[in-house]
């Protein structure tokens, strides 16, 4: 009743002169087409009201306002005499949003990157920005032909169906790497630097040959890191180009560097402002010395040593700044750390955004400082990359902002979360143990906590185990893992010594840091263990004697100082390490076990040339007036000495049917090693190898007739084949024993291959 008298009211006024109107107070706002939307919202989104004077700038700012509410398709207003009539068009209401034609990527993750949902106003703005996130969600999977058409279904009540129909296209894979301007390291080289890797048909289990915009940037990242730490600190990416081929299926990326020289570290000094810092102790804690190749990750430590040296002085607001002087003729770097007193500012608190599954205490526990501590940026830096190393995260990102007074911050760690479980099948092939197979599954991230479990199975024709393995890596909140380990071993040992084994046993191990690149590992552990499957009439007198069934009650440690550059496949650096077991603490097993070991690796020539430096030893010694039993000592050959089969050197019992071998106390092993390009096309990943190897294994309890021992050397020579083949890294070498004993027995042939997939 009221819109009629109103709209009759509107017809009078029409009539009056326009002049009238012109400046005319609006008298009323109505509202027509609205069907979900009330009148009164409708008007509180204008700038102009009933009871104010007309004014078209405010009825133009008023239609800007109501499109930018997205609720509406459509906004006329109209001017009736003095009443202004406003036309709306409402904008649909979505009741479903779908997805079809997908496959590689599933419905839970398209719907996580879209912002339309069920319930909420359709807008064309808004699904063609939706459009483009899932056309770039494809392109992060190496989908760059994707094409997403939004499709609406008209429903009763103005409601829509939304549909994304889906185009995948086929894959688009990186063909070729190519880098311009290098010198130092060869192409080949730096494809194992970068993450992204030329497409390949064996890789077809990864995704490290799509490409990806936001990977090439970390390429350049990871680059610049390793050119940074061989001594190039000049070294600077120029340009990374990504050309896509004319059916969008292929990429071509060209990385192009530009050098610079080599240095090394020249002379580093402490200078302070602060007089109660020791400038003598601070230096103290500076580990690289001239002469050396610089490194920025040495700088760095460098900074993050003295910090941490300045707080312990009772100097928390320590500002270390390294002042860095070039010597382009002799190729140095000399470097000044100068301390300076910097501002005093409190962490107020620190907030950890995005870990949907990872508990909090997990990520915060990285961090050397705590809320209201003093805030130190070289500590934060520290903690970002000791959240970073945990790997249960694709992005580690941490923003200041005010805090609640002047001198306070708070720190915003933002974290987006990966999959941190493995399900690894294992396969493989070698000459001394036939066929081997295994299943693991494996967590590096139980529940959240940062807990490691793994429960492993594996089966060859020689041996059979299973075995379950749980770390908690900070034990009682404190920088100290605690694992513990659940084992059972069957083995085949006919062929070499005329019996079987069997064990099974628990263990508990504590590990720490002891330096930087040190760590400790103390470990306990006892099984049973049993000595089987032996032929009285043929084996040797001392495997018949040691048959049966006995306890073993076993603690240890182990010390271990690295600074490979790659654990799997090292080009550079060392690794120390020494072990020792007591037996005897319990059980009716007595001896003490000592082994060490080292390796040295280096690039011999344009990084492709890779030589290697192993040497290792060990001795176990009976206790209490027992002897070393036969299954405790250690047998070489094989991969551990090539040339020899699996327990083809040391001490052996001639007089016995299979002539067993019944193991050594003492032994030491050298190897040097050659690794080389064999000139056919790099992407095969074919490599040689020359080598050689020398030791000996002696000193076994037992003597009398047909007990042949002693110490005498062997050593062999070889050539080998490396092969990163699509079944995992294969390697075949052939040997020659050149120096040995008439009873030895030779291998001329050792092969093995391995994947997980």
């Amino acid at each position: 009743m009221f819109l009629v008298t109103g709209l009759g009211s509107i017809g009078s006024i029409a009539t009056a002169p326009a002049h009238a109107q012109s400046n005319a107070t609006v008298s009323q706002i109505f509202v027509q087409g609205n069907q979900r939307i009330e009148d009164e919202t409708v008007r509180s989104y204008m700038e102009i009201s009933a009871g104010e004077a007309y004014s078209s700038a405010k009825v133009n700012g008023s239609l800007k306002a109501l499109f930018r509410t997205g609720l509406f398709s459509d906004v006329r207003i109209v001017r009736r005499g003095r009443a202004l009539v406003v036309f709306v068009k409402e904008n649909p209401l979505i009741n479903q949003v779908r997805f079809e034609g997908n496959n590689e990527l599933d419905d839970e993750a398209l719907s996580k990157e879209v912002e339309l949902r069920a319930r909420m106003v359709f807008t064309k703005s808004r699904a063609q920005a939706d459009v483009q996130r899932i056309v770039t969600l494809y392109r992060r999977v190496g989908r760059f032909a994707a094409r997403v058409e939004p499709k609406i279904i008209n429903l009763s009540q103005n409601r829509v169906n939304l549909i994304y129909e889906i185009t995948e296209g086929q894959e688009t894979r990186v063909e070729r790497i190519n880098f311009i301007g290098n010198r130092a390291f060869s192409d080949s080289t730096l494809r194992g630097v970068v993450a992204t890797a030329e497409s390949r048909w064996w890789k077809f289990m990864t995704k490290s040959d799509n490409y990806d915009p936001d990977r090439l940037n970390f390429d350049k990242e990871l680059l610049r890191r390793h050119y940074l730490k061989k001594g190039y600190a000049d070294f600077r990416v120029i340009s990374a180009v990504a050309e896509l081929d004319r059916d969008a299926s292929r990429f071509f990326i060209t990385f192009t560097v530009e050098e610079g020289p080599k240095y090394r570290f020249g002379e580093a000094t402490i200078e302070t402002s602060v007089a109660s810092l020791n400038e003598k102790e601070l230096a103290e804690v500076i580990r690289h010395e001239p002469g050396q190749t610089y490194d920025a990750n040495e700088v760095d430590k460098s900074i993050e040593r003295i910090t941490l040296q300045a707080g312990r002085s009772g100097f928390a607001f320590a500002k270390v700044r390294p002042q860095v002087t070039r010597d382009e003729a002799t190729r140095t770097i000399s470097l000044v750390y100068k301390v300076e007193e910097g501002p005093r500012v409190y962490i107020d608190r620190i907030d950890i955004v995005g870990n949907v599954r990872t508990l909090d205490y997990v990520i915060r526990r990285e961090f050397r400082v705590q809320e209201g501590d003093a805030y130190n940026k070289a500590l934060i830096d520290r903690g970002r990359r000791q959240i970073v190393s945990l790997d249960f995260f694709e992005k580690v990102e941490i923003k200041e902002s005010p805090g609640s007074a002047p001198d306070k911050v708070i720190l915003t760690v933002r974290v987006e979360e990966k999959s941190t479980g493995q399900l690894g099948l294992g396969l493989g092939i070698s000459s001394s143990e036939t066929i081997i197979g295994d299943i693991s599954i494996s967590e590096r991230n139980l529940l959240g906590r940062g807990q490691f479990v793994r429960l492993r199975t594996g089966l060859s024709f020689k041996r059979q185990q299973v075995d379950f393995s749980f770390t908690e890596p900070y034990f009682l909140d404190r920088n100290v893992s605690l694992g513990f380990d659940v084992f059972a071993t069957e083995t085949d040992l006919q062929e070499e010594s005329s019996f079987d084994t069997g064990r099974q046993g628990a263990g508990v191990r504590f590990g720490f840091l002891v330096a930087e690149d040190s760590s400790l590992t103390l470990r306990y552990s006892f099984s049973r263990d049993t000595l089987k499957n032996v032929d009285a009439a043929n084996a040797s007198l001392a495997v018949i004697s040691a048959a049966g069934t006995n306890y073993t009650s076993l603690a240890g440690y182990a010390l271990v100082r690295s600074t490979l550059d790659n654990v799997r496949d090292p080009k550079s650096g060392y690794r120390l390490s020494l072990s020792q077991d007591l037996a005897g603490l319990g059980g009716s097993i007595f001896y003490v076990r000592t082994e060490a070991k080292a390796a040295y690796y280096r690039n011999i020539y344009f990084e492709d040339v890779i030589g290697n430096i192993r040497l290792s030893g060990g001795n176990i010694t009976g206790w209490n007036g027992k002897d070393v039993r036969i299954v405790d000592r250690f047998f070489k050959g094989g991969e551990s000495f090539r040339g020899f089969e699996r327990s083809g050197i040391g001490p052996r019992d001639l007089s016995s049917a299979n002539q067993d071998s019944i193991g050594g106390q003492t032994y030491a092993i050298g190897t040097a090693e050659l690794i080389f390009p064999v000139g056919l096309p790099e992407a095969l990943g074919v490599r040689g190898a020359l080598f050689t190897e020398m030791g000996t294994l002696f000193d076994a309890p037992e003597s009398g007739a047909g007990i042949k021992d002693g110490a005498s050397l062997r050593a062999s020579v070889g050539v080998g084949l490396l092969w990163a083949s699509p079944f995992g890294p294969l390697r075949v070498d052939l040997s020659h024993a050149f120096l040995k004993k008439s009873y030895d027995k030779e291998q001329f042939f050792n092969f093995g291959v391995g994947t997980q997939f």
